[in-house]
């Protein structure tokens, strides 16, 4: 339905016509379908809703007074800034969509290491900016084009430099976030005027309630402004690229170095990623390139990083047997960055990779230690500004599986998951064929743990629904192997029980129905006396998980 026009021109008396549409056509580019999203609860050929108008606002004043007038209205509300994924779109009919676009600005504050920025600030700018000044900004893995603010206040946000840099929640310090009553909180020393170096007190911390792997995704009003952690750059303020699209390569100087680590066996691979957690040796740890598959990782390097190469000339590569001896090397692998912060330093690092390698049965692998691989390999791990390669092979994919957390367990069953993503691989045709294994991403986030190499690029056609389904029909398949192991939910149903796969919000009762049976409700239940103190009329979606604490009661 059309918003009444009493509405609309409240909205436009805030951001000025220019910054407000309800034409047909601009609504319709603000949806999304999961089969073409990153969406962790699809794929689908669903898609969520049509907005009722699209604003883009300027200022935190003017997301106040927006969300002001949605609560006047009873009308629904959610932010997005790059629209990486579904958690920025609405989630129903009476909705608006906020488009964070025109606020895009950063402070560099060196003293304290911090950048405080606005949503669309994305990573691949702070990280230039900060590294102007010896910093560096952890950039989560969606890339570069990525906002800081969303990875940090809303979803996620870990990635290769977790190891040494931490995730996105952990770096978060002060926050100004206009709440869904409309009212605006500042989180930490911001708080109390003191500026943005402190994310805490005095007392328990609202910050809390946006951090964790998963945040509330915007379903707790618009953070409109924070400030980040930033971390040690030991590299040029600015460094040169080389080579032509899409292989761009960069040379940081001698105290950079990235090496394609390889292992004879999953435990020792294990073994390996547990030494790199207690020797702080790492600057970037990640199983970056097997985002293309077992057995076509190596064949697909010698693609990327050659500008006369193309993706049809993979068959033909497929019968070197050098590039397969290289490609059999790879395949319990993973890719790391060491920066020395000073000569000894490096000389150090150096030294520790050789010795866990030595005490682990590990190697270098030979083919990603030639310049052309090595400089795009690093520049790759460092900036993620490659993030296209991601939907090279059919257009679309998801990440499936997702066997993150303890290492240790994790390895006893890889294998087993591998065989079952194969056996779609080669029994199907609704996904690429890539050998199984095709698990993606960090090898650890600050302190060890965490999310771990485990994501499985599957590959899919977007645009065809028979891969549509059998894509969902094989994560189906996969979520039985989740829960004869006690995995949890498989990656690509992460977000399974906080939007319905037709793209619409849960209702409560739906969300009292799942969580009243969690081993922990009253996790869900404190939640939920959360939300009602500032977000009472429901105007933000359902990603927050909540449970009636009525339910509690049996009532």
């Amino acid at each position: 339905m059309a918003l009444a026009r009493e509405v609309y021109q409240a909205f436009e008396d805030i951001v000025g016509n220019r910054n407000i549409s309800e034409d047909i056509g601009v609504c319709e580019t603000y949806r999304s379908i999961p089969s073409q999203t990153s969406a962790h609860y699809g794929p689908s050929k669903e898609w969520t809703p049509l907005p009722q108008a699209v604003i883009l606002p300027g200022s935190t004043e003017e997301v106040q007074n927006i969300v002001k007038i949605c609560n006047k209205y009873g009308i629904e509300f959610k932010a997005g800034s790059t629209f990486w994924a579904t958690m920025a779109y609405i989630g129903g009919d009476n909705a608006v969509q906020l488009d964070m676009r025109r606020m895009k600005s950063i402070e560099i504050d060196a003293k304290n290491m911090a950048a405080v920025v606005e949503p669309f600030a994305i990573a691949g700018t702070i990280q230039a900016e900060a590294m102007k000044v010896g910093l560096n900004v952890q950039i989560p893995g969606v890339g570069c084009s990525s906002s800081t603010l969303a990875s940090s206040s809303g979803w996620a946000g870990f990635g290769p430099a977790s190891i040494f840099m931490g995730a996105n929640p952990e770096n978060l310090l002060g926050a100004e976030w206009v709440l869904p009553n409309g009212e605006i909180l500042r989180t930490g020393s911001l708080g109390s005027g003191d500026g943005w170096f402190c994310g805490e007190g005095p007392g328990p911390s609202t910050r809390g309630i946006l951090r964790g792997i998963f945040g509330p995704a915007g379903s707790m009003g618009v953070c409109t402004k924070i400030a980040t952690r930033l971390h040690p750059w030991p590299g040029p303020k600015q460094f040169r690229t080389y080579g032509k699209a899409p292989a761009y390569k960069a040379d940081f100087g001698d105290n950079f170095k990235c090496y394609t680590l390889c292992y004879p066996d999953w435990e020792s691979w294990a073994r390996s990623v547990q030494y790199f957690h207690e020797s702080d040796v790492l600057y970037i740890g990640h199983r970056q390139f097997n985002m293309f598959g077992r057995n076509l990782k190596a064949f697909m390097l010698n693609i990327i990083t050659d500008p006369e190469k193309q993706l049809s000339d993979l068959p033909e590569l497929l019968k070197d047997p050098e590039i397969q001896k290289h490609n059999d090397n790879m395949k319990h692998d993973y890719q790391v960055v060491i920066a020395g912060m000073t000569k000894r330093d490096m000389e150090y690092k150096e030294k520790a990779i050789d010795y866990i390698l030595e005490q682990t049965g590990g190697w270098k692998h030979e083919m990603m230690l030639e310049k052309e691989k090595h400089d795009y390999a690093l520049a790759y791990m460092t900036r993620l500004g490659h993030k296209n390669l991601n939907y090279v092979m059919c257009g679309a994919y998801e990440g499936t599986f997702g066997l993150s957390g303890n290492v240790w367990k994790t390895i006893q069953v890889v294998e087993e998951a591998s065989a079952q993503k194969r056996k779609w691989e080669t029994e199907h045709t609704c996904i690429a064929a890539t050998g199984g294994d095709s698990a993606m991403g960090g090898v650890s986030s600050l302190g060890g743990g965490g999310a771990t190499g485990w994501e499985f690029f599957t590959n899919f056609d977007s645009y065809e629904l028979e891969s549509v389904q059998g894509t969902s029909d094989m994560v189906d398949e996969n979520q039985a192997f989740h829960n004869k192991y006690a995995f949890g939910p498989d990656f690509c149903r992460w977000n399974s029980d906080v939007r319905h796969v037709n793209g619409y919000s849960y209702t409560q009762e739906e969300h009292d129905e799942m969580f009243a049976k969690a081993p922990q409700p009253w996790i869900y239940a404190y939640q939920y006396k959360i939300r009602e103190a500032v977000n009472p009329n429901h105007l933000c979606g359902s990603y927050l998980r909540t449970l009636s604490p009525g339910k509690l009661e049996g009532k």
